[in-house]
């Protein structure tokens, strides 16, 4: 899998996902977002997002569902620039 910089538009702040970050939950981590989570092993579920523009790879395949148009935060890194939200 090919691990490559690019922007995450979050709620119309433009956050940095650099090459060597694991996930996009650590990227969103590590500029300060309290994005949800819990196992970060896409076994839960629990850091759904809104994949609004772009598109993601997996690390591995989620176990959790997600439904068409969702991502799980944990698991993935995007493939070029994306926009995500969270649903409240």
């Amino acid at each position: 899998m090919s691990n490559k910089p690019a922007t995450i538009t979050l709620n119309g702040q433009a956050l940095l996902h650099p090459e060597q970050s694991p996930s996009l939950l650590h990227s969103l981590e590590s500029q300060g977002v309290d994005a949800p989570y819990q196992c970060r092993e896409g076994f839960c579920g629990a850091c759904r997002a809104k994949l609004c523009q772009g598109s993601v790879v997996y690390r591995h395949e989620p176990l959790a569902f997600i439904r068409d148009g969702e991502i799980l935060l944990c698991c993935s890194t995007p493939e070029g620039d994306i926009a995500i939200s969270f649903d409240d």
